[in-house]
């Protein structure tokens, strides 16, 4: 299964979902939908199995790990949407955010879009925390990110490489 996801920085979102059990791939770059939302706005695809992490999980954690219910100045640079790829993939992503907007006390501004494009990022710029981990941008902002996840949803649910790096 396929989803996208963008809210942030696509090095911290990047890095995020790449410490997930269950997520095959993640492709960091910039993705498109349609109408106001039809730029290229900075995000991952994610690449995941199902019956090892769900859609429910792979966006709350989304939703958790960044501004997820701030309408800031850098919107249309960092777009908060969940990207779908089918209209019941839609549904379903409606579906969970409105059950998790419960979680929230101010109100989501996550949008669930139609997937319509994807431009990469530079090679340089991919697996950015995998080959940078000690960089300050890296120990700043997606260090707290991965603690952070990893302290709610616990350690099971990460890759053994990266949860040995943070206990």
């Amino acid at each position: 299964m396929k989803i996208g996801f963008g809210g942030g920085c696509h090095w911290c979102t990047e890095a995020v979902f790449q410490s997930l059990k269950g997520v095959e791939t993640v492709e960091q770059g910039w993705v498109s939908s349609v109408g106001e939302d039809s730029n290229f706005s900075e995000a991952v695809i994610v690449s995941y199995y199902p019956e090892i992490i769900s859609l429910k999980t792979l966006i709350e954690v989304h939703l958790l790990t960044h501004s997820s219910t701030s309408a800031h100045t850098m919107r249309k640079k960092y777009r908060s949407a969940v990207y779908c790829f089918s209209k019941e993939q839609q549904q379903e992503v409606d579906c969970i955010l409105a059950d998790l907007q419960e979680e929230f006390d101010n109100k989501l501004i996550t949008k669930s879009l139609p997937y319509t494009g994807f431009k990469p990022s530079r090679e340089e710029y991919q697996n950015y925390y995998a080959k940078n981990p000690n960089k300050p941008f890296c120990q700043r902002y997606i260090q707290p990110k991965l603690s952070y996840i990893m302290n709610k949803f616990g350690k099971e649910k990460f890759n053994d490489d990266l949860s040995h790096r943070l206990y």
